[in-house]
């Protein structure tokens, strides 16, 4: 199922490009069907010189006869940004939602009464259509809006619908976990340079060898902790670097970083 167009999407950065990119690419939407407001000039021209779509600098003309409105802003901002232009959204059609955070009760409640909205938690790998999105459907959004929502965040990545009760929890994971993977590339990165690897070398390794075990975990659906005990000969290289791990905190840190961010979610949604 591919969502109705024309399509408007609310704000012009780096995960709304995302998305515009990859539905062009998987022609889920012709350049014809969407518009995209951001009041960023320069964006503006960028966005219509890289893709060839209409941009419009106010909300309000770009929703105006929109069958799926895409708010791609800050959970911050969403809130303005709605009210500048709920009364000019067509009463049929899907709002889709990225904004940590903000529930779909929320968002219904900024619209006309009925308005068909459903939640997304995209993250940054969609820029080049690896991404991973979660999807969830509000009180109006039926089976058929939310698996078409779905089918949209397909063209940049691969998805999954979720209770939304559960969507803060995938935030820590999926939405925030590219810096977590980042920040471990850049020490992995780090370390390999002060033992005399080039920043070059040393980067690539640390990519690559994240990318296999990734693509190992997936395409065998082991376990980790298999995968764990299989690399870690006794005696060995791995053991040493592990105790290591165990003893600065490694896997309670990570578990207090997705608290954290389940947290912050939970605070941007109430604010």
């Amino acid at each position: 199922m591919i969502l109705k167009g024309p399509l408007a999407v609310i704000g012009g950065g780096r995960m709304g490009e995302a998305i515009i990119g990859g539905l062009l690419a998987a022609g889920s939407f012709d350049r014809a069907s969407i518009v995209v407001a951001e009041p960023d000039p320069v964006r503006r021209a960028a966005l219509t010189e890289s893709h060839g779509v209409r941009c419009v600098a106010e909300g309000r003309e770009a929703v105006a006869g929109a069958a799926t409105v895409l708010l791609a802003v800050k959970p911050q901002i969403l809130g303005s940004v709605v009210d500048a232009l709920a009364d000019a959204v067509p009463s049929d059609a899907v709002v889709v939602s990225i904004a940590a955070g903000i529930s779909t009760t929320r968002i219904e409640s900024m619209l006309a009464a009925g308005a068909a909205v459903v939640r997304v938690m995209p993250n940054t790998p969609a820029l080049v259509r690896q991404g991973m999105a979660v999807v969830s459907g509000g009180v109006a959004a039926t089976t058929e809006d939310v698996e078409a929502v779905r089918d949209l965040f397909g063209a940049v990545g691969q998805t999954i619908v979720i209770d939304e009760c559960l969507q803060d929890a995938a935030t820590a994971i999926s939405g925030s976990g590219p810096a977590y993977v980042a920040i471990l590339v850049e020490e992995l990165t780090r370390a390999g340079v002060a033992h005399g690897l080039s920043p070059e070398v040393a980067q690539g390794l640390a990519v690559q060898t994240l990318r296999g075990t990734a693509e190992l975990l997936d395409r065998t659906g082991q376990h980790p902790a298999d995968l764990v005990r299989a690399v870690s000969s006794p005696g060995g290289t791995t053991v040493a670097a592990i105790e290591q791990l165990e003893s600065g905190g490694f896997r309670t840190s990570i578990g207090s970083a997705v608290a954290a961010a389940v947290t912050r979610a939970k605070e941007l949604g109430s604010t």
